[in-house]
């Protein structure tokens, strides 16, 4: 596959997660900032290589040859996010661009050690589950913290945005993997929230809420 073929598998994949439906050409489009009747040319490519289902109209959808070369390129990123993170001391918010470029390496057996050199590693840094090498993943139940209700204790376990903007805001409140929030309040106004973040007493917006992924305790 071209680098452009793999970006609109793992496009397609990811807006998968949040639509039980046929994906438009229209949301592809604006994932990937291109026109849909690019799109539309690429997946009628994609169709004859059987990674798509596609017919006009009525949405596309990844055929399982497709999921599994989907979750093989996210593979590729996540670890190469871990190993940026862990081994050469990159902060979370500056991963996603080089691993853009990494993920499009096509040597599985590479991949393979660098997994086994990471020790494995099911999530990457921002909380998102690495697909095994048959591409296999281990879910973890996690909610928004938007839906915690007060008096509730959890610990953060993944990121919903993962753009530079977002993951500076979450360092700057001393925010990360593993950090235990406690929802002290919740504003009927404007569902702001009074947290309790490691000890420390900190209002969040309700926007914030809704991109951190946690667990009760």
């Amino acid at each position: 596959m071209t680098f452009s073929e793999e970006n609109y598998l793992k496009t397609i994949y990811h807006l998968t997660t949040f639509l039980d439906t046929g994906i438009s050409t229209n949301a592809i489009a604006e994932k990937m900032e291109t026109k849909a009747s690019s799109v539309t040319d690429m997946l009628k490519k994609l169709a004859e290589k059987d990674l798509v289902h596609y017919k006009k109209y009525q949405g596309v959808s990844l055929t399982e040859n497709g999921k599994l070369a989907a979750k093989m390129i996210v593979r590729k990123h996540r670890l190469w996010e871990v190993f940026l993170v862990e081994k050469l001391d990159f902060s979370w918010d500056e991963v996603h661009d080089v691993a853009e470029q990494l993920e499009h390496i096509k040597s599985e057996k590479l991949i393979n050690k660098l997994d086994t050199f990471l020790g494995n590693p099911t999530e990457d840094p921002h909380g998102d589950p690495i697909p095994d090498a048959n591409g296999n993943i281990i879910k973890i139940e996690k909610q928004l913290l938007s839906e915690i209700g007060t008096a509730k204790k959890t610990i953060c376990v993944g990121v919903k945005d993962t753009s530079t903007e977002f993951l500076q805001y979450l360092d700057k409140q001393k925010i990360a993997l593993g950090s235990t929030i406690e929802v002290l309040s919740k504003e009927d106004f404007d569902s702001s929230l009074l947290l309790k973040v490691n000890n420390q007493e900190l209002t969040v917006s309700s926007k914030i809420a809704s991109n951190l992924f946690v667990q009760l305790v």
